[in-house]
């Protein structure tokens, strides 16, 4: 992006983001949808994890605008009287932990071990980055399809429910380190060459006070960029996987669950059931991937 102000400067990268339609748009869906599934205990019609409270004389009920509708239910119903919109709120709660869970462990791991293979080199470099090479051969989905299926093998059926949402956080952010470890490796082999890290050296400093003080500090903007796509695929990797009946179980819905016991039912009608968590997961997944999208370019402007 020519002719704007640095982007290193808060104000300047503040004053792109206002002269933004995308990147603002795309920042308000996504911070409400955020903060509607944090706050979903507060604000949710009803509790989709009281099974006590549901009742089968309110099953299958249309959106409260469509011809049997009930004001109690906006969204309307599922085949169990459970309310749609509330099972939404909270199964998009789980979805997020899981996306910001999975993000945060593969971007530790990848940082780290990027930091390590660019400023030690030598075989630690050539062993990490041929092992990251592995990795990215292979497809997200069939890794965590392959760690679920060692998960499933290696807990007991009574405890799989438990652990579920562990195995899904592991299964994902193990496939999407490598991205960061190799983007971090590079900017650290530049920083690395450069005359105040050399100095650093000459004069005694710990290795580990240069990589912490000096080289973490310069490469944490691309790794900003790169965790806030990925937020937005690690939400659509638990949706597939928990579609796909490897993910969460019923009884902690996430969005991906919601859809697929939807889908179970679409042909008998009760489109709703499955309509409504699928445009969410679209919303989510959208808003989250132009922000940042917007934020990889701001701050590179040579990508403008």
């Amino acid at each position: 992006m020519s002719g704007v102000a640095s982007p290193s400067a808060p104000a300047g990268l503040m004053g792109q983001f206002l002269a933004s339609p995308k990147a603002m748009i795309s920042a308000a869906v996504a911070l409400l949808l955020i903060l509607s599934a944090g706050f979903a205990p507060l604000i949710a019609p009803h509790d989709p994890f009281a099974l006590g409270t549901f009742n089968l004389m309110d099953s299958e009920l249309p959106p409260v605008w469509a011809e049997g509708g009930d004001p109690r239910f906006l969204l309307g119903t599922d085949t169990q009287g459970r309310d749609v919109l509330s099972a939404i709120l909270y199964g998009m709660r789980v979805s997020l932990i899981v996306g910001f869970a999975a993000v945060a462990l593969s971007a530790g791991i990848g940082t780290l071990l990027g930091l390590l293979a660019g400023f030690r080199g030598g075989w630690l470099d050539a062993v990490l980055m041929r092992f990251a090479d592995v990795i990215l051969s292979f497809p997200t989905i069939l890794i965590a399809l392959l760690v679920s299926g060692i998960a499933r093998g290696v807990l007991p059926d009574a405890r799989q429910g438990d652990y579920a949402i562990y195995v899904l956080i592991l299964a994902i952010a193990i496939n999407e380190w490598t991205q960061y470890a190799r983007t971090v490796r590079g900017q650290t082999m530049v920083e690395a060459s450069l005359d105040y890290v050399k100095a650093a050296r000459i004069s005694g400093l710990a290795n580990g006070r240069i990589l912490g003080r000096h080289i973490l500090p310069n490469v944490l903007s691309p790794v900003i960029v790169i965790a806030t796509i990925n937020l937005g695929l690690a939400v659509l990797a638990e949706a597939t996987l928990s579609f796909l009946g490897v993910g969460m179980p019923v009884t902690q819905p996430s969005l991906g669950t919601l859809i697929r016991i939807g889908n179970e039912n679409l042909f008998s009608g009760v489109w709703w059931v499955v309509v409504f968590p699928a445009a969410t997961l679209v919303m989510l997944v959208l808003s989250v991937n132009l922000f940042g999208d917007w934020l990889r370019d701001a701050l590179n402007p040579r990508l403008g």
